[in-house]
């Protein structure tokens, strides 16, 4: 049993290959090849543009694959959502698909779009938000650096965008928000009915999220005398209750805790003054709920 996973290629890909590191897989990619190794006999993987995969998966050609929603939307790709996988090429934010124009234009609204001109990659998108609102303009697709097309060649663009500073950089502002997207592991309806692959591909999801889940995350273990337990305690905070175990001397125990590392920071000398010694902070991998 094997099966074919697809991995973004772009801006996407050093942050899935990452990802995918922490999750327990190692992905060699080659830089003449779209057809990375993995440490797994189970997975074969190919390298597609997030734009497509969606549309590969839906048919078959793919078992599962990484893409962001808006593609799985824009392709309209009848798919199996697996996984939700908050991460970027720049952190753990989403990002949104916004109509923009320049700050000096007189477009307020998407009313205001009536008989203009768009510019964008998502051309299905765009036509359905127009659709909705009842508008009639032109969309045309934009084969990249969207955000330059105005005010010569369209009157606004749908775009997407992080944080809004391209945009900012380029005079433009931001008329409403069309949807907001993050990457998703998918997989193709008929490979989702089959036991074995089933199973594999919910594995990767789990492991996937757990990595995620395991960002920006620290555990901290201690030893602490019973008599400062409780106020130790009282400062510590966890995802879950602490665990306490027992040392072989009665009068001492061992506590863990799983918690964000700019709370370590702080919390580390208020648990030394609270009693905890031996004090040991570690990375993590994986959190899995």
């Amino acid at each position: 049993m094997t099966v074919k996973i697809g991995i973004p290629k772009g801006s996407l890909q050093d942050a899935t290959v990452e990802l995918f590191r922490k999750a327990g897989f190692k992905i060699t990619i080659s830089s003449r090849s779209y057809y990375p190794t993995i440490d797994d006999p189970e997975l074969y993987c190919v390298l597609l543009r997030a734009q497509e995969m969606a549309r590969y998966v839906e048919q078959g050609l793919l078992d599962a694959g990484l893409t962001g929603q808006d593609w799985v939307v824009e392709n309209d790709a009848q798919v199996q959502e697996v996984a939700d996988l908050v991460y970027s090429k720049t952190g753990t934010g989403k990002a949104r698909w916004v109509l923009a124009v320049p700050n000096d234009s007189p477009i307020r609204t998407v009313q205001d779009l009536q008989g203009k001109r768009i510019a964008t990659e998502a051309m299905n998108l765009t036509r359905r938000y127009l659709e909705r609102h009842g508008v009639q303009a032109t969309v045309e697709f934009s084969w990249g650096a969207t955000e330059v097309k105005p005010p010569d060649l369209a009157d606004a663009i749908v775009d997407i965008t992080e944080t809004g500073s391209s945009l900012r950089a380029n005079n433009m502002r931001i008329v409403e928000v069309l949807l907001e997207t993050n990457t998703k592991l998918i997989a193709n309806q008929g490979a989702w009915a089959d036991p074995a692959k089933r199973r594999k591909i919910e594995q990767i999801g789990m492991l996937l999220e757990g990595a995620i889940q395991a960002e920006n995350k620290v555990g901290l273990m201690m030893n602490v005398p019973r008599p400062d337990l409780p106020a130790v305690l009282e400062v510590l905070p966890s995802m879950n209750n602490p665990t306490i175990s027992q040392l072989t001397d009665e009068d001492w125990v061992d506590v863990l805790v799983i918690l964000e590392e700019k709370v370590a920071r702080e919390l580390i000398p208020e648990l030394k003054r609270q009693g905890a010694q031996a004090i040991v902070e570690f990375p993590l991998n994986k959190v899995i709920p």
